[in-house]
């Protein structure tokens, strides 16, 4: 009887399987005929289902960790167990920090609810995070903008300001369309979607090539910064020691070579806001000696005309201490009301507007003719050393962000793009780096400080950066792609605004990226110290 029963309970249970597969089979067939695909045959589907079956057992072994912590995405939503990709397992075990992310535009209804349980930022958590960007401690060098730009200096610090708050706006944008309601809906999510979307559908991928390309430049050139500023600055605090500027950048590269090794950046955050809050501390500190020479302020070295041979580079200075484009789509996309981020954006970048301002006037007005590259060198000997190993500091543990963050853009376009991927996966199949995926970490690192050796010079480099990267990334290629995706429904002043900012940002680029490389082949040319 027991038997009986369990017969009839199998039957039942195998029916109604095969009844679910085959209205998934049709819906399937239904779904790839609409898109103008072929039905697979019977053979094919057994083949399709032997692999999924085998990719399943793979990836479920991954998530093992997934499972014990996160229902709902290690159950894949309990609809379809099959929609989570490898590529996400392997970046979860890699982190550790969550679940993994979407790695189609799609999504599925695993990606829909794990957004949705995703903690969201306020609009103050936003706002301190493009503060931490745009007000860095690269701020260093905007006296000595002012020493070749003068007024005219003083006013690109504001236009600057305004004009990279607008690309800022005008980017986001450009991730939403309207639906057939008539409602903003976002459809893209980053920059690279961005660009990408502007040259479909010829060329699909090529703006996504470009944008990452840039991206990959401007990280890479501010970790060189970080180790340029670190050798400058342990220099100039104690230069009674027989060390040379070189010298103290490689010891400085020794104590970064841990970076090769990160995982993620849990350990690193934890003093991001320490770091952040003594940046403040030591520009108030700066302030605070300069005010008190106030008495002998040079307001006539302050200068209506510019060095035309070395004012370009002084915008490039100026327009990379505002980049923070690269992750305004994800800082938008993570806000509880993304509406509030107009509102973030004009108040972040008055205040840096002011304070910037304030701070390259006030450090010019002291010491005039005789600023430096890092203005913390033309501090008495008495305090300079103890800032400068703050901000040495400092500098070491901003490294590791754009760091990491270079490495992540290289595996993922490189090496980890599915069948694209130029090169095969760094990573093994338990998640661990291999030791040749560890070695071109540690090449990155290395190069870093090649770069600082020959070219130790704080002021050009930033100005070639920013001339290079910058402007392309916070002026020429947000105006050119809300040009591209918005143009039928924008307004004429609209439209005039971003062709000015792209012919404007244009010729800055041009002419600071010019001039910066004559200044860099001069200095080394003539072996010039800073």
């Amino acid at each position: 009887m027991a038997t009986l029963i369990r017969s009839k309970i199998s039957n039942k249970l195998s029916n109604a399987a095969t009844s679910v597969s085959n209205k998934s089979q049709a819906k399937v067939s239904g779904m790839f005929a609409r898109m103008g695909f072929q039905a697979a045959t019977d053979e094919e589907a057994l083949g399709f289902a032997a692999c999924d079956d085998l990719d399943y057992d793979h990836r479920q072994g991954l998530q093992m960790d997934i499972l014990k912590n996160d229902e709902v995405g290690g159950e894949g939503g309990g609809e379809f167990p099959g929609d989570d990709t490898v590529e996400g397992d392997s970046h979860y075990q890699r982190d550790g920090t969550g679940p993994p992310p979407s790695s189609s535009k799609d999504g599925g209804i695993c990606d829909e609810l794990a957004a949705q349980d995703k903690p969201k930022i306020t609009a103050w958590e936003a706002g301190w995070n493009v503060t931490n960007a745009i007000q860095g401690m690269f701020v260093l060098g905007l006296p000595y903008a002012i020493l070749h730009g003068g007024y005219l200096g003083l006013f690109l610090i504001i236009f600057a300001a305004v004009v990279c708050c607008y690309t800022g706006k005008i980017l986001i944008a450009c991730l939403y369309e309207e639906n057939e309601d008539g409602e903003l809906v976002r459809v893209r999510d980053s920059y690279v979607d961005i660009a990408n979307a502007c040259c479909a559908p010829r060329f699909p991928s090529l703006g996504g090539y470009v944008v990452n390309v840039a991206q990959i430049i401007e990280l890479v050139m501010t970790c060189i910064l970080y180790v340029v500023v670190s050798g400058n600055l342990m220099y100039n605090s104690f230069p009674s020691l027989p060390v040379s500027q070189k010298s103290w950048a490689i010891i400085a590269t020794a104590a970064l070579l841990p970076c090769a090794f990160l995982k993620n950046l849990k350990a690193v955050s934890k003093f991001s806001l320490l770091c952040t809050l003594a940046h403040f501390v030591i520009n108030i500190l700066v302030i605070a000696y300069c005010l008190s020479r106030a008495r002998d302020w040079a307001w006539d070295k302050v200068k209506f005309y510019i060095d035309v041979k070395k004012f370009p580079i002084s915008i490039g200075i100026i327009v990379f201490s505002y980049t923070s484009q690269i992750f305004l789509p994800s800082l938008e996309g993570n806000m509880q009301k993304p509406s509030e981020f107009h509102c973030m954006m004009n108040w972040t970048h008055i205040a840096a507007c002011i304070l910037k301002g304030l701070f390259a006037l006030v450090a010019y007005l002291t010491w005039a003719d005789a600023t430096k590259e890092v203005i913390t060198d033309n501090l008495p000997s008495t305090i300079r050393a103890v800032v400068n190993i703050f901000l040495v500091a400092k500098a070491l543990l901003s490294y590791p962000l754009p760091f990491f963050a270079a490495v992540e853009v290289l595996e993922k376009s490189l090496f980890q793009d599915g069948a694209r991927a130029y090169f095969p996966d760094c990573y093994g199949g338990d998640g661990r780096l291999k030791s040749w995926g560890l070695s071109l970490r540690c090449g990155l690192v290395v190069f870093t400080l090649l770069m600082a050796i020959y070219v130790p010079h704080f002021a050009l480099l930033m100005g070639l950066t920013g001339s290079l990267t910058g402007a392309g990334l916070c002026f020429l290629l947000p105006s050119l792609f809300h040009l591209k995706l918005m143009w039928r429904k924008m307004l004429w002043h609209h439209v005039f605004f971003d062709v000015a900012i792209f012919v404007i940002g244009g010729i800055c680029s041009i002419s600071g990226f010019i001039h910066s490389m004559e200044g860099l082949i001069e200095a080394y040319k003539y072996n010039i110290e800073d």
